[in-house]
């Protein structure tokens, strides 16, 4: 797994790297601290596996609604647009029991759903009033390397009714499109605040241990951005 992201990530900065100016142009670090709201149930992908289990098992969709950090570099590309690449982290664990079915002592057959992304994306923003003003709205897009990893533990129900224990657990590389917008503003000559939005799209393919043939990874970013231009 992190053989892949090292790679992806190279892959990606030397991309950036390559559109980039002169070495003179103007660079902006930036760290994001947020939350990440996957799709409801809803609108999942056709087939998604947490939208079928849901016809079985009682959980909160909302329990997977959890804390995203990252961090972006970007660089100028004139006034009016940027270019950059970021990485970010989140993880949530939703529990789970089976909706019509007990244990033998009357217990609840309990699981424990967990989802895990790790955004690596390379984004185009665009600066309408110029990236120099005090007051910096912006809108992109660009594509994102989605490093997922889904796993179900714990009780689970037969054919026959018996109940066991086990662990299933996948993880892989999908790729879809993001879509972002948001504000910044000066608070020194260095010194950037600012809160961002973003939107994902991607699909992971599961196996047949699962009883769903797919994981939707899309959702919605909400970010406070703290950027340090140089």
């Amino acid at each position: 797994m992190m053989k892949r992201v090292v790679v992806a990530a190279l892959l990606v900065l030397a991309v950036i790297a390559g559109l980039a100016g002169p070495a003179s142009a103007q660079q902006v670090l930036t760290a994001q601290f947020g939350g990440f709201l996957p799709k409801g149930e809803g609108s999942r992908v056709e087939g998604d596996v947490l939208a079928i289990d849901r016809q079985y098992l009682l959980f909160d969709f909302g329990d997977f609604n959890g804390l995203l950090v990252g961090g972006d570099w970007s660089f100028a590309l004139g006034e009016y647009l940027e270019a950059g690449a970021g990485f970010g982290y989140y993880q949530a664990t939703a529990p789970a029991i089976y909706e019509e079915w007990v244990n033998q002592d009357g217990s609840e057959i309990e699981q424990e759903l967990k989802l895990r992304i790790m955004p690596l994306t390379a984004v185009v923003k665009i600066f309408p009033l110029g990236a120099k003003r005090a007051f910096q709205p912006y809108v992109g897009g660009g594509l994102g390397a989605y490093f997922w990893r889904y796993s179900e533990r714990g009780e689970f129900l037969a054919t026959d009714d018996s109940i066991y224990e086990a662990s299933y657990v996948q993880s892989g590389t999908s790729f879809g499109p993001v879509a972002v917008f948001g504000v910044r503003g000066r608070v020194s000559e260095s010194a950037l605040i600012g809160m961002e939005g973003r939107y994902q799209w991607g699909t992971a393919d599961l196996s047949e241990d699962f009883l769903g043939p797919k994981l939707d990874l899309g959702g919605f970013s909400i970010l406070a951005t703290f950027g340090y231009r140089f």
